[in-house]
């Protein structure tokens, strides 16, 4: 199959075409310079270390955590790329509820690296979807905005409407884990193709990985090989950053 990487090239000239028609300024820390200054960049806490084999929090322990062995989440793997906290958090924020789309393209460029790394023979990425609701107010899907331009760059299949939420779930915000993952649970239906196929669903935020653990036992109810998920950023308590 040809590579069709000339997409991802064509996407990122689009958007820079536009920073020249709209300065940006960069959703760290506001200096008119980029979307995504290089100095907020380098603040970019990194997940590395030791971390859970599945669900990819930091521990003490090489290893699987005891949370997972305790009862372990449907996704194969999960990865987060960094740390939530600023200036990713504030970033993350203005994609989110500012409306500031152009920062998916930014995320997706520095994060590529990370991503590249991981060892997933990846063939469709799936975004986690918002609600009917939540969709209509914001108008767009913000982890869309970051998952797209990844499967351009990995030049593999990217279905947007892959996973469909059937119920309007809470917000996972303020929740214990025990109510996180009854919010989601049955949360989702599967509105693609994925029967023997590896896939990479895709959110911005997780903490214990409730809402990507219920659209993995989604999709692997609908014939999945296998599921594995990331996130761009990992709430974790600063002591264990």
């Amino acid at each position: 199959m040809a590579s069709n990487i000339w997409k991802y090239h064509l996407y990122r000239s689009i958007w820079s075409g536009l920073d020249v028609i709209f300065p940006p300024t960069c959703a760290g820390c506001g200096k008119s310079v980029s979307r995504w200054c290089k100095e907020c960049q380098a603040k970019v806490k990194i997940l590395d270390g030791k971390i859970c084999y599945i669900c990819g929090l930091p521990q003490n322990n090489v290893g699987v955590c005891t949370t997972c062995r305790a009862d372990r989440p449907h996704f194969r793997e999960l990865r987060g790329w960094a740390v939530f906290e600023d200036p990713l958090r504030s970033a993350l924020h203005k994609l989110k509820y500012r409306r500031d789309i152009s920062l998916g393209e930014s995320l997706a460029v520095q994060m590529m690296s990370f991503v590249q790394t991981l060892p997933w023979d990846i063939e469709m990425i799936i975004p986690i979807p918002l609600g009917k609701e939540r969709l209509r107010k914001r108008g767009y899907n913000q982890v869309g905005m970051i998952a797209r331009p990844l499967a351009l760059a990995l030049d593999v299949q990217y279905e947007s409407d892959g996973l469909i939420r059937k119920k309007e779930t809470r917000s996972q915000v303020g929740l214990t884990r025990r109510e996180r993952k009854d919010n989601v649970n049955k949360a989702f239906i599967v509105h693609a193709m994925v029967n023997g196929r590896t896939v990479l669903v895709v959110d911005d935020v997780s903490t214990t990985g409730a809402t990507l653990s219920s659209s993995a036992e989604a999709l692997y109810a609908s014939g999945a090989r296998d599921v594995y998920a990331l996130t761009v950023a990992r709430a974790v308590k600063l002591e264990h950053a």
